[in-house]
């Protein structure tokens, strides 16, 4: 047999092989279609909520970690929050996002009821500085997370997230969306009085 010349059997190989590399993207595009209509399904019926994220570390206690100072306030380490005797909100925030400038005002409000400890994720310590200046400061001491390390550890997918912290460090409550929402309030709300806030 001359070396040019493909077997029947080598083309009948060749074919399947194409079929199947054209059906790969056919199934994947079915899945994401199957999977974008649960979700529609599930937000006409009121039963997918696009802000309830469960982030990994909710149910566990504070991943162990150590924040450098950020002005105005004293930095902070799970040491911290492992040796506190009663629940503290931590909140994920930076001077760059709009979402967190408009939580501010309910930040302030329930910091009187509630300590919050602030975490600047990937700002410059002078810019966070000047929104606290500038918006108020509801935070009882912040940290500054410049290269983003520590919300990785934490499950933070964006700012502002804020998680419940009960006594010993055990995070039981999570949101990724801001305090402003009064549904995630309620939820806050909820998470307090179980573990013997408020």
């Amino acid at each position: 047999m001359n070396s040019e010349e493909v077997s029947p059997g080598d083309d009948r190989k060749s074919v399947t092989r194409r079929r199947l590399l054209l059906g790969v993207p056919m199934v994947g595009a079915g899945v994401c279609g199957v999977a974008f209509w649960k979700m529609l399904s599930g937000m006409q019926a009121g039963s997918f909520n696009p802000h309830d994220i469960n982030a990994p570390v909710t149910g566990r206690p504070v991943p162990d970690f150590t924040l450098p100072d950020q002005p105005p306030g004293t930095g902070f380490a799970a040491a911290d929050l492992k040796a506190l005797t009663a629940p503290v909100l931590v909140n994920f925030f930076a001077s760059w996002c709009i979402p967190c400038i408009a939580e501010m005002e309910a930040l302030l409000a329930l910091q009187k009821h509630l300590p919050i400890w602030g975490i600047a994720y990937k700002d410059k310590i002078e810019n966070a500085t000047g929104l606290l200046k500038h918006a108020g400061n509801p935070y009882s001491r912040i940290g500054s997370d410049r290269n983003g390390r520590v919300a990785i550890d934490w499950g933070v997918s964006g700012v502002p997230e804020s998680f419940l912290i009960a006594p010993g460090g055990l995070i039981v409550w999570h949101s990724a969306a801001g305090l402003d929402n009064s549904e995630v309030r309620d939820g806050l709300n909820a998470a307090l009085k179980a573990v013997g806030g408020r």
